[in-house]
């Protein structure tokens, strides 16, 4: 697995786990976390606070990908991503990522100054991304996605988890349906280099399945590619401990860690200078040299 060079930071695999901080420009987060409301002043201290704290990379998104969430439309995504980006890339130096599916709205982040996209479909909702990942010579990041509106359940105060989804063989599907999604990526002109995986967690998978595929990201992490995992304060977590998104940091702490020991090279999360100790403290613990 080659290193991955972006701009001035260089991605060494395997060497220590990278923290990508979550920053939802949305009123529906499941995580409680959603900024939009909130302003982008408000949002611009948050992304100081991660950068303070070490994070690697800034991942921006527009659309709420919970449970049951519903869409919006591409100019409103584009006008809550577009100013703060263009914001946060004249202020930091850090790495920024755009969460979107929607090719539109990948090109006018990258021109306002993102430098990966993290696309939670994994090319398969507008393949034309594909192409501008490839043209512009950017990191994607393929997930693997089975959600579907239809075995969505909410419950007060755990939030969406889904049920009833049913797949002939957990890790081999996932396994395949990545593999489908690189495919796409290949057919687009992007190279290995710029492919990580990101298993998925928390999308289109029951409470069992999402615990099961986080502990065998070994598996997935085996294609021969770098994974992106992002377990922060999700469902599966809730419904395990019965707690509210807020009260899951050591949940999530736990699935961060044990992803890690699985393979995981970057852990996408909120609470950022808490995860970036659980990290720290892992790679002491599983990447000596």
């Amino acid at each position: 697995m080659e290193n991955l060079q972006v701009n001035d930071f260089l991605f060494e695999w395997g060497t220590r786990t990278y923290v990508m901080g979550i920053l939802n420009l949305t009123p529906d987060s499941f995580s409680g976390d959603g900024l939009a409301e909130k302003g982008q002043e408000v949002a611009f201290r948050q992304a100081e606070i991660f950068v303070r704290a070490g994070v690697d990379i800034l991942d921006v998104g527009g659309e709420s990908t919970r449970p049951g969430a519903a869409p919006v439309s591409t100019q409103e995504e584009m006008d809550r991503v577009l100013p703060f980006i263009s914001q946060l890339a004249g202020e930091f130096d850090t790495l920024i990522s755009i969460d979107t599916y929607k090719s539109e709205v990948a090109k006018a982040a990258l021109k306002e100054g993102a430098n990966i996209l993290n696309d939670v479909w994994g090319l398969r909702a507008d393949p034309a991304l594909g192409e501008i990942a490839a043209t512009a010579g950017v990191p994607v990041i393929l997930m693997h996605n089975r959600s579907n509106p239809n075995n969505a359940a909410v419950k007060e105060q755990l939030g969406g988890r889904y049920i009833g989804v049913e797949y002939a063989d957990l890790l081999e599907d996932v396994k395949t349906e990545l593999l489908e999604s690189i495919s796409l990526a290949h057919k687009a002109g992007i190279t290995d280099q710029n492919i990580i995986l990101d298993p998925g967690i928390g999308f289109g998978k029951t409470v069992p399945q999402n615990l099961e595929l986080l502990n065998r990201v070994d598996e997935i992490r085996a294609l021969g590619y770098p994974i992106l995992l992002g377990p922060s304060r999700k469902s599966f977590i809730g419904y395990t401990l019965d707690l509210p998104p807020d009260d899951r940091i050591e949940g999530t702490a736990a699935t961060v860690a044990v992803g890690i020991v699985r393979g995981a090279d970057i852990i996408r999360v909120h609470d950022v200078s808490e995860m970036i100790r659980v990290c720290r403290m892992t790679d002491a613990l599983i990447r000596r040299k």
